[in-house]
């Protein structure tokens, strides 16, 4: 095997079910401290979390490479061709829980600059991994924790890559350059419980709510802008009852998400739900939790660099986009103004049978050395070359 298809295996054998490790970050560790990395364990809570850093002493930039080692649940492991975490290697594409999202593109960044640092060990300034076991489940212990130690102790960060799984149709047909933010609500309409024959005795809080819900879905939020798709709303779940049919339920509850973008703020987006629904005389109360605000990477050498290398490797330019789910680029972005989000095909993460092809993965070790060598390396950043 190759050493990029090796240690994506590795990785997929270890059942890393969110927040458990499972030894990836072990594994990991041992690789960059063989090429020099100084590591540093960070555990918070139930979260093992990696920040492993190369520095030659020069004068220069800082690239931290960032992703997660934890995986979400395989679901019934009897839906599956072959059993989740025992990595298969079948007509050239890898099969295994995270073999996407995202334990293959953690083994491409790793396999990157292991080469790139061993035919390069003095080189400008600082390469770096933060990694965490928290990115697919509360994401309270993870990078976030990480990134405001790092804040604390006045860390810079030039770039960051974040190895989320990108390209859509085709590898490298797409990369993030920013994310969309998260407003989350739990809403509960209260009622007054009764028989559904004597209706004037009870209220009803599904019939209350329904018009004020109707108007709320209705809402046009705004209209995007140049970096981000327009604001939208969706209602992710609701109960009311008790199950009998025969019974008016006494409460309505539903959880709604904001994606929004730089059109809105939380504070903006709260003031509008709430005025509607006092507007609609309801009984409610509703609380808010903020999952991440938007973000976007300024144009730089980042973005640049990263459109340059897949060109090399692939014959196309990338698409860079802020749609899609949030990321722990989120937190990286307060401390660092380029991220750029980069990798393998999403159409089979956190599905069942999630694979990726291998020729994603090596075509993703290269273009990570490509990022590296015209950050540090001092290749030209072919803005000219034919795609």
């Amino acid at each position: 095997m190759s050493p990029v298809l090796e240690l994506a295996c590795d990785l997929i054998a270890r059942r890393s079910v969110t927040p458990v490790d499972a030894g990836c970050q072990d594994a990991i560790a041992a690789r960059l401290s063989s090429v020099g990395f100084r590591v540093e364990r960070l555990r918070f809570g139930e979260v093992d979390n990696l920040w492993a850093e190369h520095d030659a002493g020069l004068p220069g930039p800082t690239l931290v490479y960032a992703g997660h080692t934890d995986v979400v649940p395989s679901g019934p492991e009897s839906a599956w061709l072959t059993p989740p975490f025992e990595p298969v290697l079948r007509d050239g594409v890898l099969f295994g829980r995270g073999a996407a999202d995202m334990k293959g593109s953690l083994a491409a960044m790793v396999v990157a600059v292991e080469g790139w640092i061993s035919a390069h060990p003095v080189h400008p300034g600082r390469i770096a991994f933060l990694l965490t076991s928290d990115e697919e489940g509360a994401a309270i212990d993870g990078t976030v924790r990480v990134v405001d130690r790092l804040s604390a102790a006045g860390r810079r960060i030039d770039y960051c890559v974040v190895g989320e799984p990108s390209s859509e149709e085709r590898f490298g047909d797409v990369i993030k350059k920013g994310r969309r933010g998260s407003l989350n609500g739990r809403l509960v309409i209260e009622g007054v419980q009764g028989h559904v024959a004597y209706p004037h005795l009870a209220r009803n809080p599904v019939h209350q709510g329904l018009p004020a819900l109707a108007e709320l879905v209705a809402i046009d939020w705004d209209t995007g802008n140049a970096d981000f798709p327009p604001t939208g709303l969706q209602i992710s779940n609701i109960h009311a009852g008790t199950g009998a049919d025969n019974v008016i339920p006494g409460q309505c509850e539903l959880l709604f998400n904001f994606r929004f973008s730089t059109e809105q703020t939380p504070a903006g987006l709260m003031e509008r739900v709430e005025a509607l629904l006092r507007r609609h005389r309801l009984d409610y109360h509703l609380d808010w939790r903020l999952s991440g605000l938007p973000f976007v990477s300024r144009e730089g050498a980042l973005l640049a660099s990263v459109g340059s290398a897949l060109c090399e490797v692939t014959g196309h330019r990338p698409r860079a986009s802020t749609g899609g789910g949030t990321s722990d680029g989120r937190f990286i972005a307060r401390i660092c103004p380029e991220v750029v989000e980069l990798g393998p095909t999403n159409s089979t993460i956190h599905k069942v049978n999630e694979c990726v092809p291998v020729h994603e993965l090596e075509a993703l070790v290269a273009v990570h050395t490509g990022v590296l060598e015209r950050l540090f390396g001092g290749a030209a950043l072919r803005g000219s070359e034919p795609c």
